[in-house]
């Protein structure tokens, strides 16, 4: 995302989204066939260039080719979509590992045809942008916002940290709380479970656009923080119905806040503006998956799980406060007196 992320601009959204789609295949080829560290290390790279390059490029495609009304369908679909992609990919992959043949190759063969679909159905969509020297140079790692929503960037990293970062938290954790609370290490029911936050994520963003872009911000992170809360209460005492609840809550209302942080970040942008902005949502949003888990992984011999869960929920304590402190809406500027920024 720091070296590819404006390299669309450049060569054009069509052949850097197909590249992305055919690194990420490469990845599923390899991991189709793990049988040493070494290749499981390959495929997760492969796959991790392809969906970084795929962050800004593709995403940028998507609202390229998004119509212009309403306005807020082209955030809540580069936004929402690979939430709705996390969900289905959980619950799918968790049926086909638990009922179907071969285990650990099926779910790659069944992903590798739908990327071999993705990159066909792309190669005859038009391109959106006009080619444009510098591609060389645009490889420099480099973070750009444009100047007139630079503001806007320290609460929308807030929003994508703290929401990033309790979707990690349930792709860490929630499998052995499944195994402890229902007595059961079926994959389909921990898909199930993960899918219960990312999936209402995608019936909460349309929502977000009722309002305006700091208000929704404002109001899902109210409602993200009252998941939370419900979510460290039912881990702490053990109640399955209330942890299903919160995170039905939590996921729907991350749902409102991303959309809307995604949303104000696109206001006034121009074609050449669109990936570099994605580069940096999804620096931050990968980064609030990551870093935090990490740091959970390595205390996760020291802190039980509930203490752990306390933790993401003062992170996201936190990120609601600088939010309903902080959050405020896109300046409007006269035609011709944009500026940029980095």
């Amino acid at each position: 995302m720091l070296v590819l992320g404006r390299l669309s601009g450049h060569v054009g959204r069509r052949p850097t989204s197909i590249a992305s789609l055919v690194l990420i295949l490469l990845g599923c080829v390899l991991l189709a066939n793990v049988h040493d560290v070494g290749i499981l290390i390959a495929g997760r790279l492969l796959m991790g260039l392809g969906a970084g390059l795929a962050s800004s490029s593709l995403t940028a495609y998507v609202v390229d080719a998004a119509p212009d009304r309403p306005a807020w369908l082209a955030s809540v679909a580069s936004s929402q979509m690979i939430m709705l992609g996390l969900a289905a990919g959980a619950v799918g992959s968790g049926a086909l590992v638990q009922f179907g043949p071969w285990p650990r190759q099926l779910i790659f063969l069944v992903v590798i045809g739908l990327l071999l679909l993705s990159v066909a159905l792309i190669a005859v969509s038009p391109e959106t942008v006009t080619r444009m020297p510098g591609a060389r140079r645009s490889l420099r790692p480099r973070v750009y916002v444009p100047a007139q929503v630079r503001g806007l960037l320290p609460v929308a990293a807030a929003v994508f940290l703290a929401t990033w970062a309790a979707g990690a938290f349930y792709q860490a954790f929630v499998p052995a709380l499944v195994e402890d609370q229902l007595q059961t290490s079926s994959p389909l029911i921990v898909g199930l479970v993960f899918a219960a936050y990312m999936g209402p994520s995608v019936l909460g963003a349309p929502a977000g656009g009722l309002f305006a872009p700091a208000t929704a911000q404002r109001v899902g992170m109210l409602g993200f923080l009252t998941g939370m809360i419900g979510l460290v209460t039912a881990i702490a005492t053990g109640t399955l119905v209330l942890f299903i609840a919160a995170t039905i809550v939590a996921g729907a209302s991350q749902g409102v806040a991303i959309s809307a942080a995604t949303r104000g970040l696109l206001h006034g942008n121009t074609v050449a503006d669109r990936a570099p902005i994605f580069s940096v949502i999804y620096l931050l949003s990968y980064s609030g998956a990551t870093i935090p888990a990490l740091i959970a992984g390595q205390l996760s011999d020291t802190f039980s799980l509930p203490q752990i869960a306390i933790g993401y929920g003062a992170l996201a304590l936190v990120a609601t406060l600088f939010t309903i402190v902080g959050a405020h809406n896109p300046r409007s500027e006269a035609m011709g007196q944009r500026r940029h920024g980095e």
